[in-house]
């Protein structure tokens, strides 16, 4: 991954303002606070900032930062929307960095009706999301598996939806699995265990789609505010989010451009909404898995498209992707789920004048 506008910045700095707040949008205020409760020497601290690039569900309006007693720097991977800010702070001073980003949302779906004009030959940048990454290889089992599910299919349309529609039958929504779980594709289709949570079942999907010839990624946020559907389970249930990540996933199809597919949620509904373990077959389950082939509900932001993240400066290993807060001491690095040694809040707040 190559890091790009590397700067130092002040302890508290704007660090991106694009876009306007149009009809149609709502605005949200996302604020992260991390403390590092057992430091050890000089700590490191990297904490993911709303995506970089405008889309058609999400602008990002600002981000910005406070860092008492440390420095920090902003790297960017444009390629992945990837924005990142890196703390650093001396032995002796208590590690505490806040993140603010102010978003501009719009519920997003594709008009699967009518295909767009023609369209050019795949870009440099299309190509990239083709790409096999650690945990999302596109040989083997899963290109296997991929020309099994679409073997059938004439149209790249026909292909994603083939895939969405195999996630959703064969897989299934662990709640013993941590955090959102990891990715590991090739371990899950060899295992014959389809099981997880949404970096799970929604990296299954991508790489699927990869193994396919269709360029698709992930997109890691957070949700923000609760469904406006009717889905308990889709939305955040207070202003405190600080558990409420979600990865979600795009898909490119030649004669529609990007669209959104969420066929984790699909699993999450089945699972979660009252009374809970509903069957396939639920009314409410069926109006999900058609909604979610196309379009998402934007009571969530994103941050990142980004798999295989060096932290910057950091001497530990690559992370799989990049929606938690990060941080590590002379000691090596922290489990960012582990709460007796790293504590963050995240609140989230709609702003309506």
């Amino acid at each position: 991954m190559g890091w790009v506008s590397t700067s130092v910045l002040p302890k508290s700095a704007l660090l991106l303002a694009e876009g306007t707040h149009a009809a149609g949008w709502r605005t949200f205020e996302i604020t992260t606070r991390l403390e590092v409760l057992k430091s050890s020497g000089v700590t490191r601290v990297w904490m993911p900032t709303a995506l970089l690039t405008a889309k058609p569900y999400q602008k990002t309006l600002a981000n910005t930062f406070q860092c008492d007693g440390g420095s920090a720097k902003k790297f960017e991977s444009k390629a992945d929307g990837l924005g990142i800010i890196a703390a650093q702070f001396p032995a002796g001073v208590k590690p505490v960095l806040t993140v603010t980003s102010r978003v501009s949302t719009k519920d997003w779906t594709a008009n699967l009706s009518a295909p767009l004009a023609a369209r050019k030959s795949r870009s440099a940048d299309l190509q990239y999301f083709l790409r096999p990454t650690k945990l999302l290889p596109t040989d083997g089992i899963v290109k296997q598996r991929a020309s099994e599910i679409t073997r059938n299919s004439r149209t790249d349309l026909d292909k994603a939806r083939a895939i969405y529609e195999w996630i959703v039958e064969n897989t299934y929504r662990d709640p013993k699995t941590r955090g959102c779980g990891v990715g590991n594709i090739r371990f899950m289709l060899e295992s014959g265990d389809l099981g997880g949570k949404c970096a799970d079942l929604n990296a299954l999907y991508v790489g699927l789609a990869r193994a396919a010839g269709l360029p698709a990624r992930d997109v890691y946020g957070i949700r923000t505010a609760p469904s406006g559907l009717g889905y308990k389970s889709l939305g955040a249930s207070s202003d405190k989010v600080t558990k409420a990540q979600h990865c979600r996933a795009e898909v490119y199809l030649n004669d529609y451009g990007w669209i959104a597919v969420d066929p984790a949620d699909v699993r999450k509904v089945a699972l979660e909404e009252p009374p809970g373990n509903r069957p396939l077959n639920d009314d409410m389950v069926q109006r999900a898995r058609a909604r979610l082939f196309g379009s998402w509900e934007m009571n969530w932001m994103a941050y990142n498209f980004a798999h295989d993240v060096a932290l910057p400066g950091s001497s530990g290993p690559l992370v799989p992707f990049l929606m938690y807060p990060q941080a590590e001491t002379a000691d090596g690095r922290i489990d960012s789920l582990d709460p007796d040694n790293f504590r963050y809040e995240i609140t989230s707040r709609e702003i309506t004048a």
